[in-house]
């Protein structure tokens, strides 16, 4: 594209959770998996369900919350750490996930994974899913201490990856923190999915909006 500094390669992000794998199937199985292991009820089960909100119920409040409602008596740090460690390896990356992610960077784009969340719970994911394999950076909000939608997260991947921004992608599932902050950053968008309905404003509306991340890939690959 012209304008692009020469010599920079573009920088194609991505969101992690609902995007490139599905986060909201590894929580079910966790969470059947963790109500089965402490011979809890499917009460506790669907009242997690309920109260996951996607997962941006903070996890200390949602364990507290599973405490007082079913008179239990978990000490939450504790849980929130296991679940920091145990969650993740419920996650799967489809192969042709993987393979997509490949093809950008065979292609000579920089491919960085731009997630808000934290570390430890991230960087397992990242690993058991193979996705940071795959990747050239991964830039995890509570590691760099920014979180999207704020623009400055993706030229922090930018920088890390020797990439610019002119003429890249942000793909992704939320509305607010994936497509206003990655037009924010002057970044086209494709937006994944569903998850968070929102109503349509100009600093909300993706260039693109799939159903899956695998219609993203030859769209990036075109442009």
């Amino acid at each position: 594209m012209t304008g692009r500094p020469a010599g920079l390669p573009r920088l194609a992000c991505f969101d992690l959770d609902n995007t490139l794998i599905d986060r909201d199937a590894s929580f079910v199985a966790w969470a059947e998996w963790w109500v089965a292991r402490a011979g809890l009820g499917r009460a506790v089960f669907e009242w997690l369900l309920a109260n996951d909100e996607g997962g941006f119920r903070a996890r200390p409040e949602l364990f507290a919350g599973v405490n007082e409602r079913f008179g239990l008596d978990g000490d939450v740090g504790a849980m929130v750490e296991a679940y920091d460690r145990e969650h993740p390896l419920f996650t799967s990356a489809e192969p042709a996930v993987l393979n997509g992610l490949t093809s950008l960077r065979t292609a000579g784009w920089r491919v960085a994974v731009v997630t808000n969340g934290g570390t430890l719970q991230q960087s397992i994911k990242l690993e058991h899913t193979d996705i940071g394999a795959v990747v050239d950076f991964k830039c995890i909000s509570e590691s760099v201490g920014v979180r999207k939608p704020d623009p400055r997260i993706f030229k922090i991947a930018a920088e890390y990856t020797g990439a610019t921004l002119e003429g890249g992608w942000m793909v992704g599932d939320h509305p607010a923190y994936d497509i206003a902050g990655g037009i924010a950053a002057g970044l086209s968008t494709i937006r994944i999915g569903n998850h968070h309905p929102t109503a349509a404003t100009p600093d909300r509306t993706p260039t693109y909006h799939f159903e899956s991340v695998l219609q993203a890939f030859p769209v990036i690959l075109a442009s």
